[in-house]
């Protein structure tokens, strides 16, 4: 009797231990748990009114960003006096830019506009790829662009012979292969992980510093570096050789002696400054407050995540449309002939 007793207890006990595990995944015993659905987050402590509201601003900037990078597209394209080195990588960038636009917008104004906040974990990996890629190719891009304007500076003759059309293509299929390469191992990384219970996560797309803080603080170790690694030998490298582009520009205008030659030369390079600093400044700053900023407000870091993917592909068109002369004129010469055949 005491024997059978024992027996149903014991088999009382497994059989809640089981139900608990069933129900808490971290429980005793549960050595790996991944959510099959992530929740996406828009602007922390706003509910769906104040989404539908700021969502006009952000279609805006997406407008901007589709229609703005379209036309420099059509624009270089229909114009043959813009087939130079300098306007090939300003195409790869409003690519580019296309390609960044394209992987925010859906959860972005899917949150803002439905309240949709459920995303696959496969979905969200994909997501997460292409954003990296993409901000790695932009920061590639901006490099190449930095190496256009130190040969249009420093060899203004050889200028053409050295930067060739097969050169162009060299170095667009380059800066692929390093992005696609380098980000390939962040989703199998993320894949191997156990993550916890909590399944939301701080932005309205998938980013690798949010995902990854969904993992146990174990097992995020080998991520940690690797992410470090990439950002160190992408962004980080090619940030240092822009400087040093730039400083080699300016040793070489400096030499030139004129004041007027120098502003002209000078003046060539203000877009793609601006271009470089409203993209550097809001990763650095966003890449500092995943690593080291704890304490700081999460509106702060939703604040920064937008402005770092949202506003460079909306306000690299205007800035290049501004500042360039040989695109500035290409528009209006469009807008003319539309006006002289209405």
């Amino acid at each position: 009797m005491d024997s059978a007793l024992g027996v149903l207890c014991v088999c009382v006990v497994g059989n809640t231990i089981a139900l608990k595990e069933l129900e808490d995944p971290t429980a005793a015993n549960v050595s790996f748990y991944q959510p099959s659905v992530l929740l996406m987050t828009g602007i922390p402590g706003m509910g769906k009114i104040h989404h539908r509201l700021l969502s006009i601003p952000f279609c805006l900037f997406y407008i901007v960003a589709v229609s703005g990078n379209c036309t420099i597209l059509f624009i270089i394209k229909r114009t043959p006096r813009l087939h130079e080195p300098m306007h090939y990588f300003l195409s790869m960038l409003a690519v580019v830019d296309l390609g960044m636009t394209a992987c925010t917008l859906p959860t972005t104004l899917g949150i803002f506009w439905f309240d949709i906040r459920a995303i696959g974990f496969d979905a969200c990996l994909t997501q997460m790829y292409l954003i990296h890629v993409f901000s790695v190719l932009e920061s590639s891009v901006l490099l190449a662009m930095a190496f256009d304007r130190f040969v249009a500076v420093s060899r203004p003759l050889r200028y053409r012979a050295i930067l060739t059309t097969a050169t162009i293509v060299k170095i667009g299929l380059a800066t692929l292969l390093r992005a696609a390469v380098s980000l390939l191992p962040i989703p199998f990384l993320l894949k191997r992980l156990s993550y916890c219970t909590d399944n939301s996560l701080s932005h309205s797309f998938c980013f690798h510093p949010d995902v990854m803080k969904l993992a146990r603080a174990d097992d995020i170790r080998v991520n940690v570096l690797y992410g470090l690694v990439v950002i160190l030998t992408t962004a980080g490298i090619d940030s240092i050789f822009i400087v040093l582009s730039y400083i080699l520009i300016i040793r070489t205008v400096v030499g030139l002696g004129a004041t007027g030659k120098c502003w002209k030369t000078l003046n060539t390079c203000v877009s793609h400054i601006c271009a470089v600093l409203i993209f550097f400044i809001p990763m650095i700053g966003l890449s500092m407050i995943h690593r080291f900023g704890k304490n700081v407000p999460p509106i702060v870091s939703t604040v920064v995540a937008y402005v770092y993917l949202i506003v460079p592909p909306a306000l690299n068109p205007i800035i290049y449309s501004i500042k360039s002369k040989s695109i500035r004129k290409a528009i209006w010469r469009m807008l003319l002939r539309k006006m002289d055949a209405v």
